[in-house]
């Protein structure tokens, strides 16, 4: 604080705390109070220009602050006096931490020279807050934002200390430079959010560091002292965007629905030909739909680890929504690449390796139809209803699907299924005992993002399905030479081939058998060439790699969630924004699997694990 100390009024002002110790209270006419739940510290911002601010973005990433501006100084005191007596009176002890902006310098334009990057800290109290200002002075040195790292320079805080009435408080100071603004009314909108986050989790290491020093039950993770619930405007803004997301079915919608009379046609023409399919209507309009996508606000949610994950959920909606306006055009194409990429040299030549190993007999046995996959189904759903009815998954048998598809909450079955019995189980644990499970475990979440999917879950998620049917001993050796011959096909495409090429390299280079190839080169030019079949050979690899490591896959069964968002997830769970999934799969319990699994550790080697099947 740049002003005079403050001199609080006699009068207290009452605050409406919760059970926990939660409060968001109005302070004056802009300034605001906010309270997580029972902590020893609260960070103060007092800016005449809010908007500009980034100190202010530090304040309300804080999972308690106290903001206002000059006008409201009176209302402000007053609640901050009440905020902490009743801090001092629950822990013994309060931590304030004013953070406030160094002046702005603006730098001239066609300059060579960044504006200074020092960020100026200060302490006043007893041992516990010089242990705070250790751990803060070390942990802004870490910062580094576009490749600059800040210097950190010491003052003395005394001069800006707020009276609180008699009771101890210590106290931190953070002055940081407005390195994100252009000018006047102009910033640079990723280095404010990295700045602000990084000052931001600073300061919880120092507060955390603090608690440590009082005594006061500090936990085992500087982010466990973030927000432990949700805000309003979190909520409403993953509510819209699942809103804009469930107003298409973006596999049906890029699927054909005439995939059994376009095969039949191809095979009576001698496979000469591409076959022509036809589609389902869009539900949508991709351009009305991108203008409500990006109508939400993600700003004024104040967590910037949920802010990122809904961003960039929002990121993959609009990819999908650009696939649906491209549907059947050249720039289709292009388009999945943005959120499936391509073939990597590794996956290619993987891929060819299992094509390349003996083309295993043709299997045998009883072979069963859609009634009987159906029942099956419903089994195994019926089991999972007993753990919890929220299992509440719907099986459909349909002519317009190829073959068993998850959609939300519904299995759906193509009416001409046929497939041997001994593949049923395998099948069923990769499409309920995966994709159905994480989808009710992700409902379960608070935010709808953890059932529908955080950004490029389904890596990951199909890597598990196809682990799962390895770990019941059903990945047969023509299944992988299918998962195979998918990322080959995907890189022919990719490369510039025909339908009717993939289709003849797969039978006549790589031995698949005339249905299952087309299948895959269908599954691979729907809607003008769709990159998504390389994810289950390369989700599978990483899957087994963590295994193999050592790793646990239990975050992954929480809800719907990529190979690059365990961090988060480990952070929210220790924040208690996410809860222990209610399903675990069936077949994870199984003294077969969980011997088979432990066979997995320390083998990662695809090859090996083929040998050993």
């Amino acid at each position: 604080m740049t002003r005079a100390p403050l001199d609080l009024v006699d009068a207290p002002l009452a605050l409406d705390f919760g059970k926990r110790g939660e409060l968001r209270q109005p302070i004056g006419n802009s300034g605001r109070i906010h309270i997580d739940r029972w902590l020893p510290f609260i960070v103060l911002h007092r800016s005449a220009n809010p908007v500009a601010s980034i100190a202010r973005r530090v304040a309300v990433n804080s999972p308690a602050y106290l903001i206002w501006s000059p006008e409201e100084d009176g209302a402000a005191e007053r609640a901050l006096a009440a905020v902490a007596a009743a801090m001092h009176d629950k822990f013994g002890c309060v931590l304030v931490i004013a953070v406030e902006d160094a002046q702005w310098e603006p730098v001239p334009e066609g300059t060579q020279r960044l504006p200074a990057f020092e960020i100026t800290v200060g302490a006043a109290g007893g041992t516990p807050v010089k242990r705070a200002l250790d751990c803060l002075v070390e942990a802004l040195g870490k910062i580094r934002i576009d490749l600059r790292k800040p210097t950190v320079a010491i003052r003395d805080a005394g001069s800006s200390l707020i009276d609180l009435g008699g009771i101890g408080a210590d106290r931190l100071s953070v002055r940081i430079p407005q390195i994100h603004r252009v000018d006047k009314s102009t910033f640079y909108p990723q280095l404010t959010r990295d700045l602000a986050v990084a000052v931001g989790d600073a300061s919880l290491k120092a507060a955390c560091a603090f608690m440590s020093a009082q005594g006061v039950a500090a936990p085992t993770h500087f982010r466990s002292l973030g927000r432990s619930a949700f805000l309003a405007a979190a909520l409403d803004a993953d509510k819209k965007l699942d809103k804009v997301a469930r107003s298409f079915d973006f596999l049906l919608s890029v699927s054909p629905i005439n995939s059994r009379d376009a095969m039949e046609r191809f095979f009576a023409g001698g496979g000469d030909e591409a076959p022509k399919f036809r589609y389902r209507p869009l539900t949508v309009d991709p351009d009305a739909a991108k203008r409500d996508l990006y109508a939400v606000d993600l700003s004024i949610i104040e967590d910037p680890l949920l802010e990122r994950l809904l961003s960039e959920k929002r990121q993959e909606i609009d990819h999908q929504l650009t696939m649906l306006s491209t549907r059947n055009t050249a720039a289709f194409q292009a388009a999945s690449l943005l959120q499936y990429g391509t073939v990597g040299s590794q996956l290619l030549a993987d891929a060819r390796a299992i094509l390349a190993r003996p083309k295993p007999s043709k299997s045998s046995g009883d072979v069963v139809g859609a009634l009987e996959v159906a029942d099956a189904a419903r089994e195994l759903v019926a089991r999972y209803q007993t753990v919890d009815n929220r299992f509440d998954a719907a099986i459909e048998i349909r002519d317009d699907v190829g073959s068993l598809l998850v959609s939300g909450r519904t299995l759906m079955i193509a009416s001409n299924t046929a497939m041997l019995r001994s593949r049923v189980e395998a099948l069923l644990s990769h499409e309920i005992s995966v994709h159905l499970l994480t989808h009710f475990n992700g409902a379960a979440q608070g935010l709808t993002v953890f059932r529908t999917g955080l950004a490029n879950y389904e890596g990951v998620q199909e890597g598990l399905g196809v682990f799962a049917e390895w770990a019941v001993g059903g990945l047969s050796a023509a299944r992988m030479r299918l998962l195979a011959g998918r990322v080959v096909a995907v890189d022919a495409m990719l490369d510039g081939a025909e339908f009717v090429e993939v289709y003849r390299t797969l039978v006549d280079n790589h031995g698949l058998r005339r249905k299952a190839a087309f299948d895959v080169t269908t599954r691979v030019f729907r809607s003008g060439g769709f990159a998504k079949d390389l994810i289950y050979l390369k989700g599978f690899q990483d899957v087994i790699g963590l295994v193999a490591q050592g790793a646990s896959l239990d975050p992954f069964w929480i809800g719907k969630i990529s190979r690059d968002h365990i961090d988060e997830i480990e952070e929210l769970i220790q924040r208690n924004l996410v809860q222990p999934p209610l399903f675990r799969p069936e077949f994870l319990q199984r003294e077969d699997v969980r011997g088979r699994i432990e066979g997995l550790r320390g083998q990662s080697s695809l090859a090996g694990i083929l040998d050993a099947e």
